[in-house]
């Protein structure tokens, strides 16, 4: 599985994806990162989390943070961002 992140709410989109494909529930994924329930809540939904939560939650699932030179989204990122954002609007 490789996936580009550039927005938290990306990230969110990859670690429940993960969860689901492996079938465990928000609540087996928390005690088998050792965080409460509330911290998998606020990673999937892309919100503040701590960097520790999120590399436990991410051993948990049986993946690895890479990091790379970005730059800056493109025009297609941001637009598809924030269309997400209108259709969670209406």
């Amino acid at each position: 599985m490789t996936d580009t992140s550039s927005f938290p709410e990306d990230i969110g989109l990859v670690l429940k994806a993960r969860r689901e494909a492996l079938g465990l529930s928000k609540k087996d994924l928390a005690e088998k990162a050792s965080r409460v329930r509330e911290v998998i809540y606020r990673l999937e939904a892309g919100q503040e989390s701590t960097v520790s939560s999120l590399m436990a939650v991410t051993r948990a699932l049986g993946l690895r943070i890479r990091f790379e030179h970005a730059g800056m989204p493109t025009m297609e990122e941001l637009a598809e961002r924030f269309a997400r954002d209108d259709d969670d609007a209406a």
